[in-house]
């Protein structure tokens, strides 16, 4: 009996952990104008949901820089379009835009990360969205979805 019982614990803390949601994403971006992820999907169950922006090229930010923006995907093109008047030194973004989800700065050689954590109020199930970089001429090849479950 008593074999069972540690059978049956040990089994509900496998499946536990087993099904539980991944609160947290890593996004590469690198010299190459490009993310190594096309998508994530975020798990309303969070508490809280982290995604870390990493940079492994080696040239700087004013080069080949990179951030990651969350919006609405009818909200990622303006976002952008008025960021690339804003320049390097505010991110290329308007960062007090209401449709901006979350956003990171920009990084590149040496500052090759960044994290930031979604306030998931802001996040609907089901609803479209998109995380792209806002830097000039990026957009059209460093973009992706985000999956809200």
């Amino acid at each position: 009996m008593f074999l069972k019982a540690v059978a049956v614990s040990l089994f509900t803390l496998a499946s536990t952990s087993a099904f539980a949601a991944e609160c947290a994403v890593t996004v590469e971006s690198t010299d190459q104008m490009s993310y190594t992820t096309q998508s994530f999907t975020v798990d309303k169950s969070c508490k809280a949901f982290t995604v870390t922006l990493t940079h492994s090229g080696n040239l700087p930010k004013n080069v080949m820089g990179h951030n990651l923006v969350i919006s609405k995907t009818a909200d990622a093109q303006s976002i952008a379009n008025e960021g690339m008047s804003q320049g390097l030194d505010k991110e290329y973004l308007k960062t007090d835009d209401p449709r901006i989800i979350a956003y990171t700065k920009m990084i590149g050689a040496p500052e090759k990360e960044d994290t930031i954590t979604l306030d998931l109020s802001k996040l609907e199930v089901g609803g479209d969205y998109t995380f792209f970089c806002t830097f000039p001429g990026h957009m059209a090849l460093m973009k992706g979805k985000v999956v809200v479950q």
